[in-house]
Parts: structure tokens; sequence; C-alpha cells
């Protein structure tokens, strides 16, 4: 598929999105540069915003096989992974796998799980594999993880801890629609009775292709210059208790490269990277005063104070 056929393509997904989740382009758009990323996807919202509908959504339009984990207090990790049973027949044991097998897993209310079964992913986000009874099985291809968690101070949840959201790549928010969206949402009811009407725009033998030509994508040594500038300015902040972590500045790479490629570009703006890092730093920054994460505001105004050269 020529480049300029793929940039329509994603321009499509992105347009079909639009008209599910209304008003919310710059959040599809991340979303979106998250999976070519090859990365995992946190929505945190109030319940009734569009978090497990905009999962539904990209699943359906990008043609991905797609399982969705309720969370609850209860659940185990074999719920999520799978458990070996076994067959009298053949005299062995017989694996059968959980919702995890899936190209796109909808993690719902993820912090409403307890610690042990939040760690049921981490294999799985960093490795792209499972390991249970000694034996080691790998998961599809493409594998993409959204979860959504309620916020923290909702009754029943259990934070993440910091080593699960740095699987993350990318957190947003959706937040309410404006007055513009939701009046249309009154008027026409929910969308997500359209869902089962949306035709897949790609294939998953076609999207691998994209996830590395978004990978490739140039970056100047000027632009890395700024990046590490931004990185070391989190870390030398009186704001945050610590600073951005090598892995997290190699996220903010590889989600700005995708960021580019959505718009069309084969190399790397300020602006790119400037539109991610809220999305890259805010669920790995902590605050000094509150002990709480950073917010978009707080990392806008890092980016101010910040010369782009």
């Amino acid at each position: 598929m020529p480049l300029y056929e793929k940039q329509s393509t994603l321009a499509e997904v992105i347009a079909a999105a639009n008209l599910i989740i209304l008003g919310k382009e710059v959040q599809i758009r991340l979303a979106l540069a998250c999976l070519l990323a090859r990365g995992h996807l946190l929505i945190e919202d109030l319940p009734g915003v569009g978090k497990t509908t905009l999962a539904h959504t990209l699943a359906r339009l990008l043609g991905l096989q797609f399982s969705r984990i309720q969370f609850t207090s209860d659940m185990l990790p074999a719920d999520v992974i799978g458990i070996s049973i076994f067959d009298r027949e053949r005299s062995e044991f017989r694996f059968l796998p959980g919702a995890l097998f899936s190209q796109v897993l909808l993690a719902d209310e993820i912090n409403r799980a307890t610690p042990k079964t939040q760690s049921a992913l981490l294999e799985a986000m960093e490795e792209r594999q499972v390991t249970l009874d000694g034996e080691t099985r790998p998961l599809p291809e493409p594998f993409f993880v959204i979860a959504t968690q309620n916020p923290s101070s909702q009754i029943g949840t259990f934070p993440l801890p910091e080593s699960q959201l740095d699987r993350f790549l990318l957190r947003i928010e959706l937040g309410y629609p404006d007055r513009k969206a939701e009046r249309e949402l009154l008027e026409a009811g929910g969308r997500r009775e359209q869902l089962p009407a949306l035709a897949a725009c790609f294939t998953p033998d076609q999207l691998a292709p994209l996830q590395r030509q978004a990978a490739a994508v140039h970056v100047s040594p000027a632009l890395l210059d700024y990046l590490q500038t931004l990185i070391e300015a989190t870390r030398n902040s009186p704001l945050f208790i610590h600073g951005l972590s090598p892995r997290a500045a190699l996220a903010l790479l590889a989600v700005a490269r995708a960021w580019a490629f959505i718009d069309g570009r084969s190399m790397v703006l300020p602006d790119d990277v400037q539109a991610v890092l809220p999305g890259v730093a805010c669920h790995r920054l902590r605050l000094v005063n509150s002990a709480s994460h950073a917010r978009p505001e707080d990392i806008a105004r890092l980016i101010h104070a910040t010369p782009v050269a």
C-alpha cells in the first residue's frame, strides 16, 4: 500500500471513530499513536464518558480480535491468563487460554482488582508472552492492552503500582463532551449500537508494516537534543518527586514518531513531542506537595519553560 493510501486510511479510522466518540479527536489520535508505537493505553476517567466505547471502536476499525475483562476485587490471575485442566481421555494437562490471548484486550476498571491480579498483566505487556506451569506462551500480534480505571478517590479501587503504570505507554482522559457534542448525543441517542456496523479499515497483517514505518520516522540530532532537555527538566524540577526514566524517554520518542506519521510527515517536529508529552509523562510523575500524579497543566508549564533551541 503506497504511503499516501496509508495516510488516507489512517484518516478514515480517525473520522469513523469521531462519529462514535464525539468531540474527542485528540484522544482518538493519541490512542491510535499508542497502537502504532506498539504500546499500551491507560484511560482514566469517570464512569460513563466513553472509555469502553473507544476501545470497542478502535478494535473494530482496525480489524483486530477483541476481548474484554471486567476487573473485580475477587478476580484471580487465572481468570486473566487462563488455566491448565487435566484431560482424562489424553491423561495430560490441557491449557485453556484466558481473555489475555487476543489482539486487543480491554482491561475494564483495572484498579478494582487486587494488586496480585493486576500483576498478571506485567509479563504480557512487557514481553508479549505469559509463563504458566513452567511453559512460556507467546501472545498474538499485534497485542494491545487498553485499560480503563476510575479515579482513585472512588470506593473499592486499588491504586496501580508504579511498575504497572510504567508499562502503559500513554495515559489519556476523555473528560466531559463539549456542549455541541453532548447535544448531538442527546438528540441522536447513544452511539454504541452503531459499533456492529463499523467496517474494518485494516487487517492485522496491514497494521504491522504501519508500526514499522512509524518507528522509522526520521528524528534529527537537534530534535533529540530538545527531547533530552525536556527529560532533564523533569528530573531537575522541584515540582516532581523524581523525573522521567530512560524508558519514558524512549516512550516519548516512539509516540512522537507515531504522531508525526499519522500527520503524514517523514520527520518529527518539536510540536509532536509537545503534543504527546502530557500523555507520556503525567502518570509517571508524582508531585512533591501532594504526592498525586502530575497534571497536564504541570507539563504545559514545563514545556513553556524549556527552550526549543
